[in-house]
């Protein structure tokens, strides 16, 4: 067994196409298939079902899959590990980041590739849920989550600045003073929300219900960029990050701070405390500390 041989099974599974696979990995299709049955041979195990296409992993395929990410995933960050004690940083720093973040990656990943060019970032959109999940099996070094329910026994943080509410609008449709709305404002307009179960969903809610209100969406999704759309179109307005910077994306855009609107619990810089600790995450938690902890 070699690790090019994990390499194509996870190359299969992400394009679950046997010619795609193997163009992915710059080989050629027969050879592809034959360097998976020697895997299959070696372990005495069938891991993919074939027929005139591909049609999946068998259930030991899928349990030998896991591990080979977990395997490959441990290479890269020895690796990085490597390079890090020789002052260098090197691979990829998995970053999870909820939706609708108000902390902006771009000054820290910026000042990281500056210092370490070879640096590479790979950036998922997560539930909480999902990254605390994937930052303990190692699929993530670092995540931007809510630390409400944070086990601290297992993962670091760093608070970051608490998320302030705007309502974002299309100024053609909609036309507002310059003080900051009330909640009660807001219930007389045609509103887009994300779907319940987000925590940003839940602050809103939680901020309209202490004040006896009961918001009627126009609209609700689980895609932000579909939330914008329709803000740009003029069907509705949406409660956002006051610093997401979304008023950006159109000239038409823009937002209008909510007075007394934040969410109910802060993000924070998340990275796992178990060992094998990722060399790019404490570099990044470093970074953080002495570049904008305290602006």
């Amino acid at each position: 067994m070699d690790l090019k041989q994990l390499k194509f099974l996870i190359a299969l599974d992400e394009t679950r196409h046997f010619g795609q696979a193997a163009a992915r990995c710059h080989i050629t299709q027969p050879t592809l298939s034959m360097r998976l049955r020697s895997l299959e041979e070696e372990l005495d195990l069938p891991l993919v079902k074939r027929g005139q296409r591909f049609e999946g992993f068998t259930a030991p395929g899928e349990r030998v899959l896991a591990w080979a990410r977990t395997v490959l995933t441990a290479h890269d960050g020895l690796l990085a590990e490597a390079a890090a004690c020789r002052g260098n940083l090197v691979g990829t720093l998995r970053v999870g980041v909820v939706p609708l973040s108000s902390f902006n990656p771009q000054p820290l990943l910026q000042r990281l590739h500056a210092e370490h060019p070879n640096l590479r970032f790979e950036l998922s959109s997560l539930s909480s849920e999902q990254i605390l999940e994937q930052l303990a099996s190692n699929r993530l070094d670092l995540g931007v989550s809510y630390l409400e329910r944070l086990d601290s026994e297992n993962f670091d943080s760093l608070p970051l600045e608490p998320t302030h509410m705007g309502l974002l609008y299309d100024h053609r449709h909609f036309s507002f003073g310059e003080q900051p709305l009330s909640w009660e404002a807001l219930i007389e307009l045609p509103l887009g929300l994300l779907t319940s179960g987000m925590h940003f969903r839940q602050s809103i809610d939680h901020n309209f219900h202490i004040r006896g209100l009961q918001p009627q969406p126009v609209l609700q999704t689980d895609a932000v960029h579909q939330l914008v759309q329709m803000v740009h179109g003029g069907l509705c307005c949406a409660v956002m990050p006051l610093d997401s910077s979304l008023e950006t994306l159109t000239e038409h855009l823009r937002l209008q701070p909510i007075a007394d609107a934040q969410t109910l619990a802060r993000l924070g810089l998340i990275m796992r405390r178990s060992a094998p600790r990722s060399a790019l995450a404490q570099a990044c938690f470093a970074l953080y500390q002495q570049s904008f902890g305290d602006s």
